[in-house]
């Protein structure tokens, strides 16, 4: 008869934003145990130790055993089971955060194809990562931090070996939004390309190849474009001073931003409030 086991911990509330982990456990499955159809509102990886399985999404239904890893996304649904003869042992970590997406873009994980085959991850490294979230798992702050911590190390590593032909390109597209998202918020400060590369973990030059591959334009030429797009904005719906304006979207040089503007909408800034009204 088969010994099976189910170890698993569960997080009582979420206590960081970027990153955090929902559960994780360690099962070892019965005959046919199953789980689904059903969502979840946060991704969830598994990683088989040993034992065949299936896993079913979008329609497919894919035969997993031992060294295959697979995932599932938020609020998509899955059914998986265990095989009748040989059921799978899986470790797995459940996780959230602002940074989820991003990461897991940058991996070999994708919807339509949302497995990874043995073979292209080191095998006992992932089990290793796998367990040692579980080691540290506590629901005080200091153990929340302890668990993130060690799910950057396993997600890194998944990163790390990423071999999907798109690699770089949605690396870049990871960094050009990370970018686009600093810029939004920060816009109206002085902030400079290097300030936007610092931001995003990259050489001012990587951003740079970034923003043309991905937007066909400079980084700069970008903060420029969406500082002068919210400068209309302003002179469109309000009546402060072409000077004030400037300075609030970022310009500290009220001649630049005459210029910069003039230079893209091939008129001045109190030429287009005029052309408003």
């Amino acid at each position: 008869m088969l010994n099976t086991y189910k170890y698993s911990f569960k997080a009582r509330e979420k206590l960081l934003g970027s990153l955090s982990v929902y559960n994780v456990g360690h099962q070892l499955c019965e005959p046919e145990y199953q789980w689904g159809p059903g969502v979840r509102n946060h991704y969830c990886i598994h990683h088989i130790i040993s034992g065949t399985g299936w896993y079913e999404v979008n329609g497919t239904v894919i035969q997993l055993s031992a060294g295959d890893t697979f995932i599932l996304y938020p609020d998509t649904e899955v059914r998986y089971y265990a095989d009748s003869q040989n059921p799978w042992e899986y470790a797995w970590v459940g996780f959230m955060g602002e940074d989820a997406d991003t990461i897991i873009r940058a991996t070999d994980f994708r919807r339509k194809h949302p497995w990874i085959k043995k073979g292209t991850l080191p095998n006992n490294l992932i089990q290793e990562q796998l367990g040692i979230i579980y080691d540290v798992k506590g629901s005080d702050y200091e153990s929340a931090v302890a668990m993130t911590g060690a799910l950057y190390t396993l997600l890194s590593t998944f990163m790390h070996y990423a071999q999907h032909e798109e690699d770089v390109q949605n690396s870049q597209m990871v960094y050009v939004e990370q970018a686009k998202d600093y810029i939004s918020t920060n816009y109206s400060y002085p902030v400079t390309v290097e300030d936007v590369a610092s931001y995003v973990g990259i050489s001012r030059s990587y951003l740079f190849r970034s923003f043309q591959a991905i937007q066909n334009q400079s980084p700069k030429e970008y903060l420029i474009e969406y500082r002068l797009k919210r400068a209309r904005h302003l002179l469109r719906e309000t009546s402060l001073s072409i000077a004030s304006i400037a300075y609030s979207v970022g310009f500290e040089n009220n001649l630049y931003f005459s210029k910069a503007f003039k230079s893209k909408m091939k008129m001045t800034p109190s030429e287009y409030r005029k052309n408003q009204i």
